[in-house]
């Protein structure tokens, strides 16, 4: 059997492979070292560009799986791409933990009112006063009760808060409160205090976050976007907070990446903005790389591979 590895990838994961696999590697331009024609599967690597992907498939015209490590795959999902009969299967949970533990930090900086001691630490400023929060009794709404809503459930279920959850099929799950279908979580909007987005980017999830929905949060609501940019209508995020519809919000993904420095959401007031590292941690590397083996050893034994996207509902 032949595959196509990242070069990032092929140290850590050739060690582990029986001896009649073959390997070609590509590079980050595309660059195949061998010939793929006959290569059944491929393992793309984070930051993939379509045209990128192209070039792999268009040299590899029987490949039968492709393995993402990314959780979406919206940037995948291209008319060429669907094209083609592919099983493919992502990273979903291996940056469950970093991304749930970055949304609690963005919680507590705001509770906390981080930002503002720090900025007295800076000025050398002895300043008290502050309207200092718990988080205990406090309601967090996770639109998308997946793989990372849940790790993000576990960590907040520690801080006492109660906890809402949406997703596209309702079931009971560990930490939640109540978790409702995909179209009821407006309903929850006016009692939350803290909304995490966490839904794949799909046709139907594509500006999900629009100024009417906004307007249904309380002022004191604050919220974060840890999906895709385009999840959120950006511009109504923007007069939301310039007008103080909401108390803050906080963004690792935006629709526009990298985030120019002339953009206007700089200087949007209480926006925290973080350069869509919440998933960033050593061990996702090891965690992507052992999933990748496992699905390996289940295909070559003809088993049922884990994380299969169905890729008509886009995740």
């Amino acid at each position: 059997m032949k595959i196509i590895l990242p070069i990032e990838s092929a140290a850590q994961i050739e060690p582990h492979l029986s001896s009649d696999t073959k390997v070609v590697l590509v590079d980050s331009d595309g660059n195949l070292d061998n010939d793929a024609s006959d290569a059944e599967v491929y393992l793309s690597w984070f930051f993939l560009k379509s045209k990128i992907l192209h070039q792999v498939l268009a040299s590899a015209p029987a490949l039968r799986w492709h393995h993402a490590p990314n959780a979406g795959v919206n940037h995948i999902l291209t008319p060429a791409y669907l094209e083609r009969d592919l099983i493919l299967t992502n990273g979903a949970g291996v940056h469950g933990i970093p991304i749930a533990e970055f949304v609690l930090a963005y919680i507590l900086s705001h509770a906390k009112y981080l930002p503002d001691l720090h900025a007295f630490q800076a000025e050398r400023q002895w300043k008290r006063g502050l309207a200092i929060q718990e988080l205990t009794d406090a309601t967090l709404l996770i639109i998308g009760a997946g793989g990372i809503g849940q790790e993000i459930a576990a960590r907040a279920k520690a801080f006492g808060m109660r906890i809402f959850g949406s997703r596209r099929h309702p079931q009971e799950l560990p930490n939640f409160d109540k978790v409702v279908g995909a179209n009821e979580w407006w309903k929850l909007l006016p009692e939350a205090d803290y909304v995490v987005v966490a839904t794949p980017l799909t046709p139907e999830t594509q500006g999900l976050i629009d100024e009417a929905a906004l307007r249904e949060l309380s002022p004191h609501a604050y919220l974060i976007n840890i999906a895709r940019g385009a999840v959120v209508d950006e511009p109504a995020l923007v007069k939301a907070l310039t007008e103080g519809w909401i108390a803050g919000a906080a963004l690792d993904t935006v629709i526009g990446e990298p985030l120019t420095p002339e953009s206007p959401l700089w200087t949007v007031p209480n926006l925290f903005i973080t350069p869509h590292c919440s998933g960033h941690s050593p061990k996702v590397k090891q965690r992507s790389v052992a999933l990748f083996l496992d699905n390996l050893s289940r295909y070559q034994a003809g088993k049922p591979l884990l994380n299969v996207v169905d890729k008509q509902a886009g995740y």
